[in-house]
């Protein structure tokens, strides 16, 4: 059956994910209250001090090489495996929380000490943590792999954050929204500039002054300094590194190995991939932001906490189902708001470009369509919206996914030049638009070219757009999903939908 996205499925799956949220319960959290494992109608929230650490360094292993085959791939893991180790063994000797590790970024959180009136504490602790794992990751790299040492930028915040569930299916952790954490990734993904960088929030809180630019206004060796000696965190980084390597050395990384997958993308089981069980085909990694989702939690934080539950969880619902139950793709992870994942057709042996961007442009409308309908459904059903949009990119390219870190505790990763590439295509859009990488683009379809024109990007692309306009190009697999929408119908109604149409509105 061809890969599509229909009005009533969607509905029904929406309508049902609303049911799953109906009563939700949202308290305060308390002292060594666990966060794993929380159940889909219930939040805490947690007033924490938020780190989002970036390893700038990180493009450097996937243009390590002019092609990007396996040599770089393998450099790239290897980099993020060697330094997710360490970072690992820091955050349990801290005691802080690990929310998530994505690529070259790492979220962590810290509640302790407990209290309204610890902030200065628990900012403290994040400062020294944060330049704990900045030592420590100066000293991880591998000389004879050519592994650099990690090279890092980190942002700090401290403020009230919703905790929810965060994953599917044995692949639950906990997920922090709201300003902090959005404010901590943008202070460390601002620029290259490495050093730990902190909001107006997070400096008031250790009593330095205001900064005119957070994004510029790195601590100093001394402020650091004081950090350190106020926290008290009894962690040496000679120990750590020490404990790291005997680590290693006992249980080694092992050798990344790859090989293809067959499709459907959805079939692929990423709980049983090691280094040494890889995967790499070429496929299309796709992004999809939920926009002004920060202002939406801090506008309902404190009187109507529920409703941000209810949307993050029917819209994420949906927007996994499109990509993996509509279009067979595979969702690598939720990282906050946004859903990452692969889009692949062809076979066990090769990737067929031109139909996997097709499906890809296909599934780009399908989230759209869906997120529309989501927002129509929980608003006739009281949730307040407010003004949601979703941003959408993707790229085409080489792409390795497996699982990274210590073994009982190993974390999703998938990368290549092209995960990075739609990443920066869904940052270029707003609410409303869909961006396509310049590689998907010029290996794509000429239909595709069409719809897009030189921009590579379009306001408003539904599904119903997207479908018209590719298989009035004579796009085969749009002239395929048109099909298969009036296949229970009669056979004078197929044989008409898979004639191409040519619409009269014009698309943009």
């Amino acid at each position: 059956m061809a890969n599509a996205w229909k009005h009533d499925r969607a509905k029904a799956a929406i309508d049902a994910r609303i049911e799953d949220v109906k009563e939700v319960t949202v308290v305060d959290y308390t002292r060594d209250t666990s966060l794993t494992s929380i159940p889909t109608n219930k939040a805490y929230r947690v007033d924490g001090v938020h780190l989002y650490i970036d390893i700038v360094n990180f493009d450097e292993m996937l243009w390590s090489t002019e092609s990007e085959g396996e040599t770089c791939h393998k450099r790239a893991l290897r980099f993020l495996n060697l330094h997710y180790r360490a970072v690992h063994r820091i955050l349990a000797d801290a005691d802080a929380i690990r929310v998530d590790f994505h690529n070259q970024r790492l979220h962590a959180v810290v509640t302790k000490p407990y209290g309204e009136g610890a902030a200065n504490g628990r900012v403290s602790r994040a400062v020294s943590i944060a330049k704990l794992i900045t030592d420590v990751l100066a000293e991880t790299g591998d000389d004879d792999e050519k592994i650099p040492n990690a090279q890092v930028r980190v942002g700090i915040d401290a403020g009230k954050a919703l905790a929810v569930n965060n994953g599917r299916n044995g692949n639950r952790e906990p997920l922090f929204l709201g300003r902090p954490a959005n404010i901590a990734a943008k202070l460390a993904s601002n620029n290259k500039a490495v050093g730990i960088y902190l909001s107006n929030e997070a400096r008031g809180a250790i009593d330095l002054d205001t900064a005119d630019d957070p994004t510029k206004s790195k601590l100093t060796d001394e402020e650091i300094k004081n950090c350190e000696d106020e926290a008290k965190l009894g962690l040496g980084k000679d120990k750590i590194v020490a404990d790291w390597r005997k680590d290693n050395e006992k249980n080694p990384i092992g050798a990344f190995s790859f090989s293809r997958t067959t499709p459907p993308l959805k079939n692929l089981d990423i709980a049983v991939l090691t280094p040494g069980n890889s995967r790499r085909m070429e496929m299309v990694s796709v992004y999809a932001d939920v926009d002004n989702f920060t202002a939406y939690v801090s506008s309902h934080i404190d009187d109507d906490p529920e409703d941000v539950v209810r949307c993050l969880h029917v819209i994420r619902a949906e927007l996994d189902r499109v990509l993996s139950s509509d279009f067979s793709g595979r969702r690598i992870r939720f990282i906050g708001d946004c859903i990452h994942g692969h889009i692949l057709e062809g076979t066990a042996h090769t990737t067929d470009t031109d139909e996997t961007v097709s499906t890809a442009v296909l599934c780009a409308g399908g989230p759209r369509s869906s997120f529309n309908l989501a927002l129509e459904r929980l608003q006739a059903d009281g949730v307040d919206t407010d003004d949601l949009g979703l941003a959408i990119g993707f790229e085409f390219g080489p792409g390795a996914i497996t699982r990274l870190g210590m073994q009982g505790s190993r974390v999703r990763c998938s990368t290549g030049r092209s995960v990075l590439a739609s990443e920066n295509e869904q940052k270029r859009c707003n609410g409303t638009q869909t961006a396509i990488g310049q590689a998907a683009y010029d290996d794509g379809p000429a239909s595709v070219r069409k719809l897009f024109g030189s921009t590579r990007l379009l306001s408003n692309l539904t599904y119903d757009v997207a479908l018209e306009a590719l298989a009035a190009e004579d796009d085969a697999v749009a002239k395929a999903a048109r099909a298969s929408v009036y296949a229970a119908s009669s056979p004078a109604i197929v044989k008409a939908a898979e004639t191409p149409f040519r619409p009269h509105a014009k698309i943009g």
